[in-house]
């Protein structure tokens, strides 16, 4: 049995060959794509690292695939959809398509609109068993409309019925999530990390506090760190060792955060009691 809260130096495909069947509740990472990212020149075998997902992927799990495309010779090269198309190929459904909106793209001189964008498809097993929406308040919340409904059929009740509703409070966020990049995240020593903030949402939007959360390319080790913040379980694989020593220093960083979270709430309770 493989140990969970921790981070393997291997490939992703050693680490979850000693995972079983339906065990990962939910995976959060960005691969290496379209070699935008250099990536200490190691392979990536995405049909094998994609069906091994599938496999150890809980019935009702879900993978959250942040990805974006390179422009070659003027094309951009479209394998984002290749990947979306094969993880449907293999059994996943496509949940939703949704989009990582960069607020501070890094400005380039070209014959397009800046690129300010990736895609985060999120993939599900089966019906997700988990959704918690971000909800954000309403800009028309406790407005009052009337509603005027049809006639009715029934001979009981042949007049018109107005009815008045309230706009809620809150609603569901869309489907576009808006993060800045570039801010220090305890360090700056790997190429492309993604924000911290994109980690929290999706870790506390498709799983529950318990829950075990996978990275296949920790990278810099945001979503362990997330991971612990928010009370989840998790593995990590990054084949790189510089980038594991990245990772360790950042999972210290959160388990010293937790701990002192920890200390204040005991003060907290301790001083009620008093």
């Amino acid at each position: 049995m493989i140990e969970i809260n921790k981070n393997y130096n291997e490939s992703n495909l050693e680490t979850m060959a000693r995972m079983p069947d339906n065990f990962i509740d939910l995976t959060v990472t960005s691969p290496p794509y379209d070699n935008l990212r250099e990536y200490k020149g190691y392979s990536f075998p995405f049909e094998e690292i994609a069906n091994e997902l599938y496999r150890v992927t809980k019935k009702g799990g879900v993978v959250v695939w942040i990805v974006g495309d390179a422009t070659n010779n003027g094309s951009e090269s479209g394998t984002s959809f290749k990947q979306a198309l094969y993880f449907m190929s293999i059994g996943f459904n496509l949940h939703d398509t949704m989009i990582y909106r960069k607020l501070n793209p890094i400005p380039l001189t070209h014959n397009r609109y800046e690129q300010a964008f990736e895609y985060m498809f999120v993939f599900s097993k089966g019906k997700p068993n988990t959704f918690n929406p971000i909800k954000i308040p309403c800009k028309t919340a406790g407005t009052v409309y009337n509603i005027k409904r049809p006639k009715a059929i029934s001979e009981a009740s042949k007049r018109d019925r107005d009815e008045t509703m309230t706009t809620n409070n809150t609603k569901y966020k869309d489907n576009i999530f808006e993060y800045c990049v570039g801010k220090k995240q305890g360090t700056q020593t790997h190429p492309a990390p993604f924000p911290e903030e994109l980690a929290n949402d999706q870790i506390n939007t498709w799983s529950n506090e318990g829950d075990l959360v996978y990275d296949p390319f920790m990278g810099s080790g945001t979503t362990a760190k997330m991971s612990i913040l928010n009370n989840r379980n998790w593995i990590g694989s990054e084949i790189s060792s510089e980038y594991c020593n990245i990772i360790e220093e950042r999972i210290k960083i959160a388990l010293e955060e937790k701990r002192k979270e920890k200390d204040l709430q005991a003060q907290t309770l301790f001083g009620n009691e008093m």
